[in-house]
């Protein structure tokens, strides 16, 4: 690959599935300044990618570059089986892109912007006015659909943001940080939304600095910093590149206790507590073997929790930045008795 990347799925011999949008070797600068040092990308039909990094980590160029809005410095790349370079209308007529900033029109109604979108992709009247009350009605918006759309909430403005990128039935589709300022509960809107769309075979390209939003959404999730993709796989395979995972076993009975940390060995003690803590991947052999030791002993933990990194820990091994936003500062983390394990 031309960047250095750290690859989480073996590529050698295995087919890969097709791709609704790919790129390699995708390089952008500004004067001195490289925003995107060489990035591949291979994104199956009908899933959900996240492109995750700070502000300035070459997201939003990424997202310009393959819309169509601005040209790379070099390298390739395909959307919808079209290369941007040589067939851009191609490619402009088969995706739909949601940027950061609304392009919602404040001074007419909500109606009235998907009228307008619908003009534009040369819908007749009547399929323009069936396709905008399907739209408003599958984005809650009929109640606001006659008011301007500068009296929207935040969280309005951005359904009816795709709401109008849908208009043309696009496969593909760009959204780049679409819940950057929206509140918890619109953030989930959005969330459901787009996993909408993906159940009915839409691609979607999220950018996001949202670290538990890629989480939640993503098939696949690669990680930008300083233009250059620094790891890229599934969430638990990310996850799994980031040392900090184990076992943590909690005991009322001291005695007990005490004979755990011996019959375990290389274990972390917490003598207040009454709680040893155990290196691991959180795999279920190795769940079972510190379950099958302790039952060779004779002894039970009174609780077992599982603690595994997440996406803030690989972000900031990755990249050594911590000033992602954070959404609920939640761990991956499962409690479970020795029953629930077996």
């Amino acid at each position: 690959m031309p960047s250095s990347v750290m690859s989480t799925s073996s590529r050698g011999g295995v087919p890969q599935p097709p791709a609704a949008v790919s790129a390699v070797g995708l390089r952008k600068s500004y004067g001195d300044k490289t925003v995107l040092d060489g990035i591949d990308l291979h994104i199956p039909a009908g899933s959900v990618f996240a492109l995750l990094g700070p502000n300035g980590a070459g997201k939003t160029t990424a997202v310009k570059i393959l819309s169509t809005l601005i040209s790379s410095d070099g390298g390739q790349a395909q959307v919808g089986g079209h290369d941007i370079a040589t067939a851009p209308q191609s490619v402009r007529a088969a995706i739909g892109v949601t940027g950061q900033f609304s392009a919602v029109d404040g001074l007419i109604t909500g109606e009235e912007n998907m009228l307008l979108m619908a003009d534009l992709h040369h819908l007749s009247r009547s399929e323009g006015r069936r396709v905008t009350a399907e739209l408003l009605e599958r984005f809650d918006l009929v109640d606001a659909a006659k008011k301007p759309a500068q009296s929207y909430s935040g969280g309005m403005k951005r359904r009816l943001d795709i709401a109008m990128t849908l208009v043309g039935s696009p496969r593909i589709i760009f959204l780049d940080e679409p819940t950057t300022g929206l509140d918890p509960r619109s953030r989930h809107t959005m969330w459901g939304i787009i996993r909408e769309l993906v159940s009915d075979g839409v691609t979607v390209l999220l950018t996001t600095q949202y670290l538990e939003e890629a989480d939640e959404l993503a098939d696949r999730i690669a990680v930008l910093n300083n233009g250059r993709i620094a790891a890229h796989g599934t969430a638990d395979e990310l996850k799994r590149l980031v040392p900090g995972g184990h076992v943590r076993l909690r005991f009322t009975d001291p005695a007990a206790y005490r004979t755990a940390a011996t019959v375990l060995r290389q274990v972390t003690r917490d003598d207040e507590a009454l709680a040893l803590q155990i290196a691991s991947g959180g795999s279920q052999r190795e769940l079972r073997s510190v379950l099958e030791r302790l039952d060779s002993a004779g002894i039970e933990a009174d609780e077992l929790t599982v603690h595994t990194p997440d996406l803030d820990d690989v972000f900031f091994a990755l990249t050594g930045d911590t000033g992602l936003p954070h959404q609920t500062g939640r761990t991956s983390r499962t409690s479970q008795t020795q029953e629930d394990v077996r």
